[in-house]
């Protein structure tokens, strides 16, 4: 392939139909995850508001260790993608199984973590029903954890050498599996006990191992795995590698933490204006999760097609990689904006049969709708960054935007503590925390696009200098 790559118009519609053919497989299967999330949360709202309160908090705690664990195991994908560019395929078995070791202790360790963080529920202003209903939530869901972890070590290893459509079909399962089991503990059919929203988090658990028995399978018996196959002999957790790949990854999941922790706090503080409130914002938040799939999956892409051309050496096209994959992520993204706008009080009927959570579910869902071109920025231009293996400047721009920020804001805008002056006069609560949230977007958006920007230069610019050594230095940069 030419180390030259212009930013001509045919050049461009090949490299989205490169990224459209990675992503599109990843995409469905991202969408059949969070499904799973959606069933349960609509499923449980239609149980009563009760049951949805109980697992929206639950969902809460469990999705910011979630989105945790997730991150942390995503150094797989940009190591993967950096031996498969440079063609050392011999690496990748390793660097497989040593992730699938760093996976089930990086998911007990979540596990332990979540079930400790519902003491925060003690400390909220919940009735006792839901607060027992949302802690055995998360005591039950969290023991697919290490299942999930697994998996995406497995998930990495398959979509970094361009091997998508297990991952959407196994997620299609998955998400079948859960709204049968959901169908049936929830209300109890066909004889079961009729467990509420306690039932989704059986249903979870039960989806997440049965996705990493299913991932195993494949690549067992599929031969596109034949030449990187990790499953020849067993092999001891080897540290210099783990904690390689702990390095890489570790900020990642803080990057991740910091978002989703972010969204998880607000939940905790609309808690105490009742159950509309907090119940109308999981509406919001749990559909935005689901548009965020989109660009989230081109973001994933991202990562695997600049980490092969950071493999290769090829740093001008890892840049042009880079800000073609941007400017998909933006396109899809005034799409989806559009839709929430008009949709709406549709998507919220969906969700609930509650008039007063549907009426302010859907003034929420105008944020969503208002910060979808800052969150497909943000996460579009951090997987780039990624795909050169570089972590932490994106996890500090994280950091900044929405702890020194957005949450900052959202407290004084959705509480209006009393004593400073710039607070409004009455709380807004759910409102205010949204807001905060979009200036939030912003300001990752324009921070890491200024980076991505930067580092993509400096890269290209350092390899035209030292063209010899750029492939090895890069690769494994």
């Amino acid at each position: 392939m030419p180390h030259t790559t212009a930013f001509t118009l045919s050049a461009v519609r090949v490299e989205v139909s490169a990224l459209w053919r990675l992503a599109w497989p990843m995409l469905i299967g991202q969408l059949a995850t969070v499904g799973m999330a959606v069933a349960d949360v609509a499923m449980s709202g239609h149980a009563s508001a009760e049951e949805l309160a109980a697992v929206s908090l639950g969902a809460s705690i469990w999705s910011i260790i979630l989105v945790s664990v997730l991150g942390i195991m995503m150094a797989i994908n940009s190591i993967v993608a950096h031996e498969f560019g440079a063609e050392r395929l011999a690496r990748v078995p390793h660097i497989v199984r040593q992730s699938l070791w760093k996976g089930f202790a990086v998911g007990l360790a979540g596990c332990a973590l979540a079930n400790l963080a519902t003491v925060v529920f003690d400390h909220l202003y919940l009735s006792a029903a839901v607060n027992a209903k949302a802690s055995l939530f998360v005591h039950i869901i969290s023991t697919g954890l290490p299942a999930f972890a697994a998996y995406r070590a497995l998930y990495g290893y398959s979509t970094s050498i361009n091997q998508t459509k297990p991952v959407m079909v196994i997620a299609l399962g998955a998400l079948a599996l859960n709204v049968l089991v959901n169908w049936l503990l929830i209300y109890g059919h066909w004889g079961l006990p009729e467990m509420g929203g306690v039932g989704c988090a059986v249903a979870t658990s039960v989806s997440m191992w049965a996705m990493l028995a299913a991932m195993l399978a494949w690549i067992r018996y599929a031969p596109a795995y034949r030449a990187t196959y990790p499953f020849t002999h067993w092999e001891w957790p080897h540290w210099p590698e783990l904690s390689g790949m702990l390095r890489l990854g570790l900020p990642i999941g803080v990057t991740y933490f910091a978002e989703a922790s972010a969204f998880g706090v607000i939940s905790l503080l609309v808690a105490r204006y009742g159950v509309v409130q907090v119940s109308a914002h999981q509406i919001a938040l749990n559909f935005s999760s689901v548009v965020f799939m989109v660009p989230l999956t081109f973001g994933i892409a991202l990562v695997t097609r600049v980490g092969h051309a950071v493999g290769e050496g090829n740093l001008r096209r890892a840049r042009f990689v880079s800000w073609v994959g941007v400017a998909l992520s933006l396109t899809a993204a005034v799409v989806s904006a559009a839709g929430i706008a008009l949709f709406r009080h549709q998507i919220a009927a969906a969700y609930t049969s509650d008039p007063a959570v549907r009426e302010l579910a859907a003034q929420l869902l105008l944020f969503a709708a208002l910060f979808q071109l800052s969150d497909a920025t943000q996460v579009a231009t951090s997987c780039a960054i990624r795909g050169y293996k570089v972590t932490r400047q994106p996890m500090l721009i994280q950091l900044l935007a929405f702890w020194g920020f957005s949450l900052p804001l959202g407290y004084v805008l959705g509480l209006a503590p009393a004593g400073l002056p710039w607070a409004p006069d009455a709380p807004m609560a759910a409102t205010g925390f949204w807001i905060g949230l979009v200036l939030g977007l912003t300001v990752a958006a324009v921070l890491l696009t200024w980076y991505l920007n930067r580092l993509s230069l400096r890269r290209m610019h350092g390899a035209h200098a030292a063209p010899a050594a750029a492939p090895r230095r890069q690769a494994g940069a």
